[in-house]
């Protein structure tokens, strides 16, 4: 179970939270946090203070005042209008990990959502009911457009599953045993005034990034390994002499991937310096990893943040209106992380050309024993050009949006969540990129006949001739890197 308000969520719990079974609920902290907030909600709903969204309409709609008579009608009405997202919902697994992004929040007390709807988003967390997200109308002003279907949902309109089964909200409620929720003064805006959808999704593409990144360190070891490239390139000393960001972890990942390979055997290695995509192994892929890092933490300060606005503060008894729903930081982390995954790509492409180079590899030409006129592997070329070009595509910048919307109140907005389905649209062809780069790095090793491997990339260089005989001549070299792919989703899924 995992305990809201008690302690930090993580992205990996927030992954985690994604499959069926896993249960929450509220510290004793947090819900003395949410009964003290509804109390500063009471007060002000029963005064003649403007509050944004609890007596005052919303964006260009600031103007008007809503009647203390009309507030219950405004919430169910704020609730039904926001619904507005469209296109194919988000995964089944990235709503429920937005449910638990947006329950967080709520433990902090700052929402001023009413314990009936902080109760009631719970029990549906619990008992499987996932409202549907449709994945597109966020522009990053928090996910309003999305996460309003998620407070449609627990009003009874729009859709949700109930384990796993697509039906009307109103019917997954009342099969689970749950009713209906009848908002509170501030219910509304609270539930939808959030970037939960983003915080789920972003955390979800930031650990299948991290799997990915942490398994291609073995695919490049091995490369390393067929090249027969010098690994005095990963001396601690020379990444000590400019500490670059993920630097020194990288070169250190490498040399344990390598402990034991003979390629640290004087003599083995052919280069006093090989070519830059083999010798920039630990600054490029140190930097993806940092770029992961910052991304990771800062996803973890929206999951655990308070950004719905207006904001309650418990302490002073206010409510003010707060900049934190815009993300800028978080979008510009996303777009950092996309650009070194363009760059990993880019030198993970020149090391498929280099190692089915005989002028650089010093193996037969386009690692085809067959020689005369084998294709051999060199055709997969044109592949991991393609998939090298669909990754720099998805590196461009996210945002800003300068589009003025809400009768151009809202005039500005980060494109966060574009800047999480640019990271998404990069992990299949990065996928592929790691299995050819992975086939013709144990084509490699078997013409070079290297032994022993080193401690890492014995293991992977096993898997991959489990699934596919070396290349002996030319075959349809599509089914192995689809059998490639196959056996790096499951070394991935454990790393």
């Amino acid at each position: 179970m995992i305990l809201l308000g008690a302690a930090p969520l993580c992205v990996t719990e927030v992954v985690r939270a994604g499959a069926p079974g896993i249960t929450a609920a509220f510290a004793p902290a947090a819900l003395d946090r949410i009964r003290a907030a509804e109390v500063v909600v009471a007060r002000h709903a029963a005064s003649e203070q403007p509050v944004y969204g609890l007596n005052t309409g919303l964006g260009g709609n600031l103007g008007t005042r809503i009647a203390k008579g009309e507030v219950a009608a405004f919430q169910v009405a704020l609730i039904r209008g926001r619904a507005i997202a469209v296109g194919p919902a988000l995964p089944q697994a990235t709503c429920r990990a937005a449910m638990l992004c947006r329950l967080a929040e709520i433990a902090g007390g700052a929402t001023g959502i009413s314990l009936p709807a902080a109760e009631l988003l719970l029990a549906m967390f619990n008992r499987g009911v996932v409202p549907v997200l449709p994945g597109l109308g966020s522009i990053g002003a928090s996910d309003i457009g999305i996460m309003g279907h998620m407070a449609a949902a627990m009003i009874g309109r729009g859709e949700a599953w109930l384990n796993g089964q697509r039906m009307p909200a109103a019917q997954a409620l009342a099969e689970a045993g749950l009713a209906p929720l009848v908002p509170g003064p501030k219910d509304g805006l609270a539930l939808v005034s959030h970037g939960a959808a983003t915080s789920a999704a972003a955390a979800m593409a930031l650990h299948a990034i991290g799997a990915r990144l942490r398994l291609h360190m073995a695919v490049l070891a091995l490369a390393m390994e067929g090249y027969a490239a010098n690994p005095a390139i990963h001396d601690p000393r020379l990444a000590a002499l400019r500490p670059a960001p993920g630097q020194a972890e990288a070169a250190a990942a490498l040399r344990r991937l390598l402990e034991g390979s003979a390629l640290n055997t004087p003599g083995v290695s052919r280069n006093l310096q090989d070519a830059l995509c083999f010798r920039l192994a630990a600054p490029v892929m140190g930097a993806a990893f940092a770029a992961l890092r910052d991304a990771e933490t800062l996803v973890e300060t929206e999951i655990n943040g308070a950004t719905t606005s207006p904001a309650v503060l418990v302490d002073s008894g206010e409510i003010l209106s707060s900049p934190n729903f815009h993300a800028p930081a978080l979008t510009l982390a996303l777009d950092a992380l996309a650009a070194a995954l363009a760059h990993a790509a880019s030198a993970s492409g020149l090391r498929i050309a280099k190692l089915m180079t005989a002028r650089f590899s010093g193996l037969p030409a386009y690692l085809s024993p067959a020689g005369g006129g084998s294709a051999g592997y060199v055709p997969l070329q044109k592949v991991a050009a393609d998939l090298c070009a669909e990754i720099r595509l998805q590196a461009t910048p996210a945002g800003p949006e300068i589009l003025a919307v809400s009768d151009t109140a809202e005039d500005l907005a980060p494109l966060t969540l574009h800047a999480v389905r640019k990271l998404e649209r990069q992990i299949t062809p990065l996928r592929y990129l790691a299995a050819i780069e992975a086939l013709a790095a144990a084509q490699a090793v078997d013409l070079r006949g290297i032994a022993p491997l080193g401690a890492g990339t014995a293991t992977l260089h096993a898997a991959i001739r489990a699934r596919v005989a070396p290349l002996a001549e030319d075959r349809e070299s599509a089914f192995d890197v689809e059998a490639v792919a196959q056996v790096l989703d499951t070394m991935a899924e454990g790393a």
